[in-house]
């Protein structure tokens, strides 16, 4: 009996219809475009503007988009995770209200947050409940608002973050296609280069942190950089080595979009052609857990089915990781 793979059978995405660029950027913090696109390679992210509207609303509409395009019933999902570092509560569970909202009456749901590494992980945890064998139709959301908790007088984190969402559904496959293999690590002590910190439990929201900012997204740049150069490079190369893959078996590199020069970084390690490296980060700036799931969008219509894809991304916690997925699947587009 040959052993059961989770292959991913279905993309979907939404991205908000205002478009933030660098020229509009120019006229409320002190950059302007030739910076912003020299050190980051984003001329232009998305923002949800509407009010009343949170990251549900986000991994709501890329889940419909999945749905209408694989003809799927929502009744036979039946577990769905939200992988995403802006839920739209504390408390009370994003994934659980996007099933309820999208007709999945049927599926267990959980939110998981693992910053920018969210969706690699997430399709970890995907394939592990496709591979027990106990489940059939897993559906995956990588969404964020990330517009929620950036502060648009910091020219350090506004310039690059955009919103987003994107899904998968992964299936259960006997083609040896899917999942291959995986390289995931964590390290916390990194964790106060790259946070969100007032919200949580150790330091609770007050008037006298909002005055101060606290609710927003901080990062102290060049060692933040420096570690996602290294770590993503690492991975990526540690799973082409152990699994015989190189620069002229890999199709693509699917790499989480946090930065142009981080990408072409983790490209030159492993000697990959620039048409093999996924890139989106121009259109949409850093969306977190939605930029792997917004590339194998833009790029489903050319994924070939057999292609060998690496995945790889790098964020707060630290958390990075790279998979080794073979694409199952020829596009009708």
């Amino acid at each position: 009996m040959s052993k059961i793979s989770a292959a991913i059978t279905a993309v979907g995405a939404y991205v908000p219809d205002y478009v933030l660029t660098n020229q509009i950027l120019e006229t409320m913090v002190d950059t302007n475009d030739e910076w912003i696109t020299t050190r980051t390679g984003i001329k232009e992210r998305r923002i949800l503007k509407d009010e009343g509207k949170g990251t549900s609303y986000l991994a709501i509409k890329a889940a419909q988009d999945l749905i209408n395009k694989k003809g799927i019933d929502p009744k036979d999902i039946e577990l769905i995770i939200v992988a995403t570092a802006t839920p739209d509560m504390k408390a009370a569970s994003t994934a659980a209200y996007t099933a309820s909202e999208i007709g999945a009456v049927n599926a267990f749901s959980f939110d998981m947050d693992a910053a920018c590494s969210s969706f690699l992980f997430g399709m970890s945890v995907a394939a592990g409940y496709i591979e027990s064998g106990r489940y059939k139709n897993v559906l995956l959301i990588g969404a964020d608002k990330m517009s929620s908790i950036i502060n648009y007088k910091d020219r350090a984190t506004c310039i690059i973050f955009g919103d987003g969402a994107g899904a998968v559904l992964f299936e259960p496959n006997d083609e040896n296609l899917g999942l291959i293999d995986e390289y995931l690590r964590s390290d916390g002590t990194g964790r106060e280069f790259l946070q969100a910190t007032y919200g949580g439990s150790l330091y609770p929201l007050t008037p006298e942190s909002m005055e101060k900012g606290g609710q927003y997204a901080h990062q102290e740049g060049k060692t933040v950089f420096k570690n996602a150069v290294f770590n993503m490079a690492d991975a990526t190369a540690k799973v082409l080595e152990r699994n015989n893959l190189n620069k002229d078996t890999v199709s693509w590199l699917v790499a989480h979009q946090a930065n142009k020069r981080i990408i072409d970084a983790t490209a030159q390690r492993i000697d990959l052609a620039e048409e093999k490296v996924m890139m989106n980060i121009q259109k949409y700036g850093n969306t977190t857990s939605a930029t792997l799931p917004l590339l194998l969008h833009d790029y489903e219509s050319k994924l070939k089915k057999g292609d060998n894809l690496i995945f790889a991304a790098f964020g707060g916690g630290f958390n990075w990781g790279s998979i080794y997925l073979k694409w199952a699947y020829n596009s009708v587009n």
